[in-house]
């Protein structure tokens, strides 16, 4: 499979130089040259494949036949460790839990389908790759977990001082070996800027070897294709009308679901559920795209003013305006409808939700108006835990540390700080 730039100024190229380059040459995201359908006989079968089967299936034409299949199944199996729950809440509404792996976000799945990726890639090459990656919150720990004592691999993380959560931050801070975190005063759009121009820097591009974890990297995007994938396996057979509401940040998320639904999976429609960094809820009601600087919200992975994926979304539609509202609304709820909400989960289903869950649960109910007869599944992508001050706040009830957070809670942050693009450049040409 070939990748081709979305501003398509650059060559066309492998999937493994589109995972080791990033972002293309003309700052462009990359995309797969075609999508085939898997075929109706594969969701009529579903029920009978495994994760791992089913994943390999509808990863492998994006890969093929760069990774070897044998090798591919290998990394399906290394990635998929831990399961994807779908909990009913009511006879509308489920959640499909996606924070089950080693750093409890749903990141965990790209992170590692792509650390063993390049670590595969990178197997017979003495030259170092630097990650360079900017995080919101999830996907800093996600990748730092993910790519930990890969050979060849050196991790640099940003983020944004003082807008991650504790958890979050000792995620990403306190591992050590080929991980480093860079601690940036400003916000995650900052924090990306300094990662797209780094990329576009010759003096640094000239001397080392840089790529990105984020969900711009392809390896890092199409597995996220998997859950919605997973979800209709548990859900088909109970809920014909199936819809998904997905808290939205970068909008790589809700982008891998219109992948799957463009490989044939039987769903309708999606919601993008935005806390107020709403700017594609505000393009689905102007027809205007006019990102903005992200604000700051107790939904912290979804603070992104300028979601790089959404060009992906609009490639999937031809950039066709009505198409793509006719497969996905979108809408935008406040800080204290999300407390409201997450209150109202623990009352009325004894579930607690963390809060980027619970605005893809708003998202739900705003869809449930308009179509009755839908299942809607909103996707919890983080473990409450990670947000223990917002969550104990609202439902007024101590929660006990899962396993993986209990591990990290006394080691000691590391990270270096930086002010701005210069400082970035500077740490990483010595």
């Amino acid at each position: 499979m070939n990748y081709y730039s979305l501003n398509k100024q650059a060559p066309n190229t492998s999937f493994k130089d589109a995972v080791i380059k990033g972002l293309a040459p003309d700052k462009g995201l990359y995309f797969p040259e075609s999508i085939t359908p898997l075929g109706k006989d594969f969701f009529e079968k579903i029920d009978n494949l495994s994760y791992s089967e089913i994943a390999f299936q509808a990863i492998k034409q994006f890969i093929s036949p760069e990774i070897p299949e044998d090798i591919l199944k290998t990394i399906v199996n290394e990635t998929l460790s831990f399961d994807f729950p779908v909990v009913k809440l009511n006879n509308n509404i489920s959640t499909l839990e996606l924070f089950h792996g080693p750093t409890m976000a749903f990141k965990d799945v790209g992170a590692r389908f792509m650390a063993r990726c390049l670590g595969y890639f990178n197997k017979d090459n003495n030259e170092e790759v630097t990650v360079l990656v900017a995080t919101s919150g999830d996907t800093g720990g996600a990748v730092a977990n993910g790519f930990l004592g890969v050979k060849g691999v050196k991790v640099v993380i940003l983020y944004p001082s003082g807008k991650v959560s504790d958890i979050q931050e000792k995620q990403l801070t306190t591992l050590g070996q080929n991980i480093t975190a860079l601690e940036v005063n400003g916000t995650f759009d900052d924090c990306q800027t300094m990662v797209k121009t780094a990329f576009l820097d010759k003096e640094l591009t000239s001397k080392m070897q840089l790529t990105s974890a984020n969900s711009i990297n392809v390896a890092r995007w199409l597995p996220q294709l998997f859950y919605f994938m997973f979800a209709y396996k548990q859900l088909h057979n109970t809920y014909k009308d199936i819809v998904f509401s997905i808290p939205s940040g970068n909008f790589g998320n809700i982008c891998a679901g219109m992948m799957a639904q463009k490989l044939g999976l039987p769903v309708k429609h999606f919601v993008a559920s935005n806390n107020a960094n709403n700017v594609v809820t505000r393009y689905l009601i102007s027809e205007l795209y006019e990102p903005k600087p992200s604000v700051q919200t107790i939904s912290n992975a979804m603070d992104v003013g300028a979601p790089s994926n959404f060009i992906r979304i609009q490639e999937i539609y031809k950039n066709e305006f009505k198409t793509l509202k006719e497969n996905m609304s979108s809408y935008s709820f406040s800080d204290e409808e999300t407390k409201e909400a997450m209150l109202e989960i623990y009352n009325d289903c004894n579930y607690v939700a963390d809060p980027h869950g619970a605005v893809g649960y708003l998202g739900c109910k705003a869809h449930l108006k308009e179509n009755p007869n839908a299942h809607c599944v909103f996707l919890e992508t983080a473990h409450p835990t990670k947000f223990l001050d917002v969550v104990e706040e609202v439902i007024k009830n101590k929660q006990p540390l899962p396993e993986q957070i209990e591990a990290i809670m006394d080691k000691k942050k590391v990270s270096i700080i930086v002010n701005n693009y210069a400082g970035l450049k500077s740490y990483l040409l010595t």
